[in-house]
């Protein structure tokens, strides 16, 4: 056991942050590789994220080859092309215009996967909800896209994609799936709000609007001071 008091005002400023100020990133990569001194911090931080039953079910696949990462981006453009077709008018046309991949833009991929195998038939609470190994593989995702942020390196998502796309090129096993494919890589510059709010594709709801109190019923009042 160790103390569980609070941060000190800096260190909580500072992770509130890299909180706010975390963007996916897809077109602002430098070339500038990525030190393994570095990407090793990153990965611990991925793998102190919390797990359900503390399975761990997360790998991490690491991708700087530029022919297997073309071969992925060509995926990648093929089923974007499919997803195009499936908004309509202005809205496509839209989508069109934006970029949604740094594949072979960043020095560095990185593709997290999730083992369902991991821990046996029966894990700790995860005995009525099968799929709390997914979400623990998100949760080191945002813990990896949140140290990247403190240590000024650009994530970005890439998600349009069938999960078995994957499978033949990073021969994955049956019972891994990909979770996130992340292009990593050092950035001068992001963008100050989110980049599909940049780009009026959408914006961030108001949190009042999110809140309940006791129930779906009953919305909560936030504090004026926060």
């Amino acid at each position: 056991m160790t103390a569980a008091g609070p941060f000190s005002a800096a260190e909580r400023a500072a992770v509130y942050r890299a909180i706010e100020t975390r963007r996916d990133v897809r077109g602002e990569f430098l070339p500038t590789p990525v030190p393994d001194a570095v990407l090793a911090r990153l990965l611990e931080a991925a793998h102190h994220a919390p797990s359900v039953g503390l399975m761990q079910p997360w790998n991490f696949i690491i991708l700087r080859d530029i022919d297997r990462r073309r071969r992925i981006r060509d995926i990648v453009m093929r089923r974007s092309a499919e997803a195009a077709a499936m908004f309509e008018d202005e809205r496509a046309a839209a989508y069109q215009r934006l970029k949604l991949e740094g594949i072979v833009d960043a020095p560095l991929n990185i593709c997290i996967t999730c083992d369902r195998t991991r821990g046996g038939k029966v894990v700790l609470g995860r005995t009525h909800q099968r799929d709390t190994d997914l979400l623990s593989t998100a949760c080191a995702v945002q813990n990896l896209f949140l140290a990247a942020r403190a240590e000024g390196i650009g994530v970005g998502w890439v998600s349009i994609f069938e999960p078995d796309d994957l499978r033949p090129i990073l021969h994955l096993p049956d019972s891994v799936v990909p979770v996130a494919y992340l292009c990593v890589g050092y950035v001068e510059e992001l963008f100050t709000r989110p980049e599909l709010e940049a780009r009026k594709w959408s914006k961030r709801l108001p949190l009042e609007d999110l809140v309940f109190e006791e129930g779906w019923d009953r919305p909560w009042r936030l504090p004026e001071e926060r």
